[in-house]
Formats: structure tokens, C-alpha cells, sequence
């Protein structure tokens, strides 16, 4: 399938199980906050044929965050009316990518700022040119954060290195980033994308089943305890020990053969 070409500056392809999602131009104006949830929703809608999803951008910088122009134009009929999108347009965008069931990758070329690095850190793998840079940004402009930045990045490089990210708003690159644990791997510029790619076609090869488990072990996992942790993984190996793709592998693996997927 081609891409779909809109006028609200996303792109849209489906092609042998990777569905991509590509930002036409770096800022979040209220057309492409609309359409990156649309094409969020547009993954869920495709469902068994999505098996994996590659977030990236076209342009030379992944997400520079907020429109600010748009921005300043709003804040001339009150802070309400101007941060109104927050409630309606981030927090839905950002729960939508959150519920995708399908492994995403995303790659990151240049600038990942403010909401753009809450994007970013929706995403299940992250790959980094080696000259993406990246800040929290808000305090800059006397904000605290949206997008659902203050617990995605306390997941990703622990809550002392947050705060001061979050609270100096210090620039970081795509070395510091991977050395934390929030980047998988750090690839030349203008290679993010390519390699982006390559991880999703490999996730869409394999145990999808599997996979929308783990998201959900992952995610239920901080704060729970030790017992219902344990319950929870119980649970779901009870579940995909009754798939094909178990068996299948299985037999596979005794038989030295490669296992093939079907996520059923």
C-alpha cells in the first residue's frame, strides 16, 4: 500500500505488516495533532493487518513539540481557550499510541523537544541518529509538561535524572540519551529512518501474540507487587501457551528449523 497523502501533514503506509506513520513538518500545529490521531486510530481500525508500527518524520528534525505562533495566537483569547488542547488533543493522541497492542519503533532524526519527546517516548523502541538532540523544554517557556513527559522520561531514566532534565531543561544528545536507556541505538544521520524500519519489519516477522503481552506485563508492572506481578505473568503465558505460534515454535526449535509467526 502507498502512502497516504493528507493535507494535515501525516503520512500513512501499510506495507507488509508495518504500518507507518510520517510527520510531514517538524511543529505540532492543531492539523497534525488531528492527523497523527487519526492515523493512530487508523492502525487500531487496520488491526490483525498492522504488526508492527514505525513512527518517523520526513523533514530533518523528528518533532520541534508545540506550534508556538499557533500558540501565541491562542494565549490572545486566554490561557483556557489556549491550553484547551491539552485535555482534547494531546492526552488523547498520547493514550491512543499508549493502547496500540502492536510493537512501535520510532526514529529520530534532529530535534525531539517538549511534546515531540513525549512522541517519542510513547514508543516501545527508540533509534537515534547520532546527531538527534533532545530537551524537555517546557520550563523554558514557564510550563511544566504535557504529553505524558513527567512519567514517560521518570520510566525511562529514572526519576533523579528527570527532574533535573525536566527542571534545568538542559539539551541532550543521542550518546547521553543511549547511554541512559531511553535510545536502543544510536545509528548515523540520515540512517534513523532506514533503521527504524528494519526493527519494525523484524518485530512484524515475529510473535505478535507475544509481544502484545509483554507491552501489557511492561506496563502494569511499576508500582504492582511482587505477588501480582507474578499472577499477571502466569496469566499470560496460560494464554499464549494455547496459541499456534507457541506450538508452532516449539516444534520448531526441536526440529531446528526457524519458527514462523502468524500472531494467533
Amino acid at each position: 500500500m502507498g502512502v497516504s497523502e493528507t493535507p494535515d501533514g501525516v503520512g500513512y503506509r501499510l506495507d507488509a505488516g508495518v504500518a507507518t506513520i510520517e510527520l510531514r513538518r517538524p511543529a505540532l500545529d492543531v492539523a497534525l495533532r488531528g492527523g497523527l490521531l487519526a492515523a493512530v486510530r487508523r492502525v487500531r481500525d487496520d488491526g490483525d493487518a498492522v504488526r508492527a508500527v514505525l513512527l518517523a518524520a520526513q523533514g530533518k528534525h523528528f518533532c520541534v513539540g508545540q506550534d508556538l505562533k499557533e500558540h501565541a495566537r491562542a494565549l490572545e483569547c486566554g490561557p483556557e481557550s489556549a491550553f484547551a488542547c491539552v485535555r482534547d488533543e494531546y492526552n488523547p493522541l498520547i493514550e491512543a499510541l499508549h493502547a496500540l497492542t502492536q510493537p512501535v519503533v520510532v526514529a529520530v532524526e534532529g530535534a525531539c523537544v517538549g511534546a515531540g519527546l513525549g512522541l517519542a517516548l510513547c514508543a516501545d523502541v527508540r533509534v537515534a541518529a547520532e546527531g538527534a538532540r533532545f530537551a524537555t523544554a517546557f520550563t523554558g517557556i514557564g510550563l511544566a509538561a504535557d504529553s505524558g513527559l513527567s512519567g514517560a522520561l521518570a520510566r525511562a531514566v529514572g526519576p533523579s535524572r528527570a527532574a533535573a532534565l525536566m527542571l534545568l531543561g538542559d539539551r541532550f544528545g543521542a550518546a547521553d540519551a543511549e547511554r541512559w536507556g531511553m535510545v536502543h541505538r544510536v545509528v548515523p544521520d540520515g540512517a534513523a529512518t532506514a533503521e527504524g524500519l528494519a526493527l519494525a519489519q523484524r518485530l512484524a516477522a515475529g510473535p505478535t501474540a507475544a509481544y502484545a503481552e509483554v507491552k501489557a506485563l511492561l506496563r502494569d508492572a511499576p508500582g504492582a507487587s511482587l505477588a501480582a506481578v507474578l499472577e499477571r505473568e502466569a496469566a499470560a503465558q496460560l494464554r499464549l501457551g494455547a496459541t499456534r505460534d507457541h506450538r508452532a515454535a516449539v516444534a520448531a526449535f526441536l526440529a531446528r528449523a526457524e519458527p514462523s509467526f502468524e500472531g494467533r
